[in-house]
């Protein structure tokens, strides 16, 4: 029986704590190795690294790096291209573009021995959009070898829409949908592109607005259901996490208890009291697996309100990258256990809070 290897593109904001995740819960999701890809030997990156290789992380680097690596400590165990003709799964968690450059500069070039190839949300076009828990049904083994797992705002809006509007109803009940992504400047790990003051953005998109709501909706046309979205966003001069508010339209007619029991019901939806960020950032660090809240939405109930018994409105916090996280492991193991999946991946579930 082949091994069961996964392979990370990518040691930045998704990357780095997908790669721990992996490592520390291996055995549960049934992987025999995980390994990483550094693209460059910077003595600032030097301790991560260090790290995620102690907890059994395997490096790879470009063969032209190698020496680069070992002068300031960090030896490779493989050279590029090695760790992907290895790789069980590959995913690219690099930045915007590099992931279409590494499929037509590698990956193609794998396919054969390769089970899938998994890019993040910035990839649009890599492969089929995937969420946990939203699209499940329609990934085809065989047929689905590239994915790309949608942004962490985009699984916050997914989430509320089947949860209020979709679940158990038919897709005509969601009359339309608006929301307002309020985005954080940058992530505490970085330290460019941060803002002095709130920034509006713009509307891209004339049908959908920005592409959260052209991703949204595109995630939920794998599933035939045509939805009627618009999406605006801005960003916030905070490090903290995003905010969306959304402003559902159903036909069926619903009540607030009703909107909290299903969102309750969700255990990929936490409920709060909280009503900043700083403070279920704050859970998240001491309580996450390394800071991450794994729920794809934080929703603080205080802010639920039904208007005319057909209006949900709300705000709901996305948590960091912890949804896209979730999504990008579900999907490697679907790759690697097409009909079990779904019970190794339980492994996690201590780390999806019902409450924050």
């Amino acid at each position: 029986m082949a091994r069961k290897i996964v392979h990370v593109v990518g040691t930045g904001t998704i990357g780095e704590p997908l790669i721990g995740l992996l490592s520390d819960y291996r055995e549960p999701l049934g992987i025999d190795e995980v390994t990483f890809h550094k693209n460059t030997p910077l003595t600032s990156d030097r301790s991560k690294v260090r790290d995620l290789m102690r907890r059994g992380a395997r490096l790879a680097v470009n063969e032209d790096a190698v020496d680069g690596f070992k002068s300031i400590g960090m030896d490779p165990d493989f050279s590029t291209e090695e760790a992907i003709d290895r790789a069980s799964v590959v995913i690219d968690c690099t930045p915007k573009g590099i992931g279409h450059k590494n499929k037509a500069e590698y990956y193609e070039r794998f396919k054969e021995n390769t089970t899938g190839f998994v890019a993040q949300g910035s990839e649009y076009g890599f492969g089929k959009m995937y969420a946990r828990g939203i699209n499940d049904d329609v990934l085809e083994t065989g047929n689905d070898q590239f994915i790309q797992v949608v942004s962490c705002n985009t699984h916050n809006m997914a989430c509320l829409i089947q949860t209020l509007a979709l679940q158990d109803l038919p897709a005509e009940n969601l009359v339309e949908g608006r929301f307002v992504v309020m985005r954080r400047a940058n992530d505490i790990s970085q330290d460019t592109s941060f803002l002095p003051s709130p920034q509006v953005g713009k509307h891209t998109d004339e049908k959908y607005g920005t592409h959260h709501g052209r991703d949204c909706a595109e995630l939920f046309a794998t599933k035939n259901i045509d939805l009627n979205i618009y999406s605006s966003t801005l960003k916030l001069n905070s490090q903290y996490m995003h905010i969306v508010h959304f402003n559902l339209h159903v036909k069926e007619a619903t009540t607030l208890q009703r909107v909290i029991d299903r969102l309750d019901a969700n255990d990929r939806i936490s409920l709060t009291e909280k009503s900043t960020a700083n403070s279920i950032f704050s859970f998240g660090r001491d309580h996450g697996h390394y800071g991450r809240i794994l729920n794809q939405a934080v929703v603080p109930v205080q802010t639920l309100q039904v208007r005319n018994e057909h209006e949900i409105i709300g705000f709901a916090f996305t948590s960091q990258d912890g949804n896209s996280l979730l999504s990008s492991i579900s999907i490697t193991d679907w790759f690697l256990y097409p009909h079990s999946f779904e019970e190794k991946i339980q492994c996690l579930q201590h780390l999806f809070f019902s409450e924050v």
